[in-house]
C-alpha cells in the first residue's frame, strides 16, 4: 500500500524476518532500555539472525562509538560486529565533511562517539568556540554541562554553521523517560537564535549513511518512535515496524498522520518472528483477528474479543480511515480501556 494513503496496518502472510532482508534496528527502547535488555528483545534477534535476516542497529545516539554499542549488545548475548552499528553521529560526520575542508575543525558537543566519527571523516574535533571551528556539532552526552552548551552557542552567535546529530526530545532510560539531544538543541537555540542542519532519523541523511553501510535490497526498519523511526521509514520509502516498548503509546498511533503510520504494529520485537494478522472492511468498519473498530461520531466503537493487538490494529484502520475522510480524531479513550492500553 502507498504510505502516502495508508489507512490500516498492513498484514504479512510470512514471519516478517523472512519477508525481509535486513531488519534497521533502532536500539533505546527496541532492544535496549538504558543498561538492560528488552524483554525478548534478544531471543527474538537471535533466531532472526539464525534465520538468515541480517541484522542492523540504526541509533540516533550519538554518544557512544559503534564499538561500545556491539560490546553491550554482545555482553547482552548477541554477537555484534561494530560495522553492523550505524549511528547519527556517522551520519552528520559525514554531513559535515562534504561541506567543510579535509583537516578543518570542528567543536565537538558532545561524546566519544561523535568525536571519532568526526575522526574518521578527517575533521579535528575542538572544545572551544575560540579555537576558529569551520562548524559546530551537537550530539547526545548524558555528561554534557552548561559550559559545553555555552561554548556551542557562543560559536553559534559568531555565524558559525550548525549542524545536530539528531533532535530527538527525549530518551528512554532505566527509570524513565529523560532528555535527549533535541533538548539540549533547543538550549542553544534559545540563546543564539537559527537552527542547526539536521542528519538523524527521520532525516535522508541518516537514511543515506544506513543503505551506505548496510546494502540492504529489502530492508524493515524496527522502532519505537513515530517522528524518528517511522518517519525515516516514510521518507526513505521502506516499510516498518512499530514495537510498543519504547514511548509510543496506543493512543498516539490512534491519531498518527500519514508520515507516522508504520506498515506494522506488535507488542515487542516478537512480532519480527510470526506473520502479521490483515486488517479487513467490515460492515462499515475494520476487523482484525476478534475485533471490529469503526467510527460512531465523536467516538471510536471496538466490539469484539480476543488478542488486544488485534483490536489495536482494527481501531487504527478505523481511526486512519476516519481522519482521511476528514474527521477531526475520534475519541478512543473507552476502546483503548477495553484493550487494557
Amino acid at each position: 500500500m502507498n504510505e502516502q494513503v495508508r489507512r490500516r496496518p498492513d498484514g504479512c502472510g510470512r514471519p516478517l524476518s523472512e519477508a525481509y532482508d535486513t531488519a534497521l534496528l533502532d536500539l533505546d527502547g527496541v532492544v535496549y532500555a538504558g543498561g538492560q535488555a528488552i524483554a525478548h528483545a534478544v531471543e527474538s534477534l537471535t533466531t532472526a539472525r539464525d534465520g538468515g535476516m541480517h541484522l542492523a542497529y540504526v541509533t540516533n545516539n550519538a554518544a557512544r562509538t559503534p564499538q561500545a554499542v556491539a560490546a553491550q549488545l554482545t555482553g547482552f548475548g548477541l554477537p555484534t560486529a561494530a560495522d553492523e552499528v550505524i549511528t547519527s553521529a556517522q551520519a552528520v560526520a559525514r554531513l559535515i565533511a562534504e561541506q567543510v575542508p579535509s583537516g578543518a575543525r570542528v567543536l565537538a558537543i558532545g561524546g566519544e562517539g561523535l568525536r571519532v566519527a568526526l575522526r574518521e571523516r578527517g575533521l579535528v574535533p575542538v572544545d572551544s568556540a575560540d579555537d576558529d571551528p569551520a562548524a559546530v556539532v551537537q550530539g547526545y552526552d548524558p555528561s554534557l554541562d552548561w559550559a559545553r552548551l555555552a561554548e556551542a552557542a557562543y560559536a553559534v552567535q559568531r555565524g558559525v554553521p550548525w549542524f545536530a546529530s539528531n533532535t530527538d526530545l527525549t530518551i528512554p532510560k532505566e527509570r524513565g523517560i529523560a532528555p535527549g539531544n533535541g533538548a539540549l538543541v533547543e538550549v542553544v537555540r534559545i540563546a543564539a537564535g537559527g537552527a542547526p542542519q539536521v542528519a538523524g532519523k527521520p532525516l535522508p541523511p541518516m537514511h543515506r549513511e544506513t543503505v551506505l553501510r548496510t546494502g540492504a535490497k529489502r530492508p524493515l526498519v524496527v522502532g519505537d518512535r513515530l517522528d524518528t523511526d517511522i518517519e525515516g521509514a516514510f521518507n526513505g520509502g521502506v516499510d516498518s515496524l512499530l514495537v510498543l516498548t519504547g514511548v509510543t503509546t496506543a493512543a498516539a498511533l490512534l491519531a498518527a498522520p500519514p508520515q507516522h503510520r508504520p506498515t506494522y504494529v506488535d507488542a515487542d520485537l516478537r512480532g519480527m518472528l510470526r506473520p502479521q494478522p490483515a486488517v479487513t472492511e467490515q460492515d462499515g468498519g475494520h476487523a482484525c483477528g476478534g475485533w471490529r473498530a469503526a467510527a460512531a461520531g465523536e467516538e471510536l466503537v471496538l466490539d469484539g474479543e480476543g488478542d488486544p493487538l488485534d483490536g489495536l490494529r482494527a481501531l487504527c484502520a478505523a481511526a486512519w480511515t476516519a481522519a482521511g475522510q476528514g474527521g477531526c480524531g475520534a475519541d478512543a479513550g473507552k476502546a483503548l480501556g477495553r484493550l487494557g492500553m
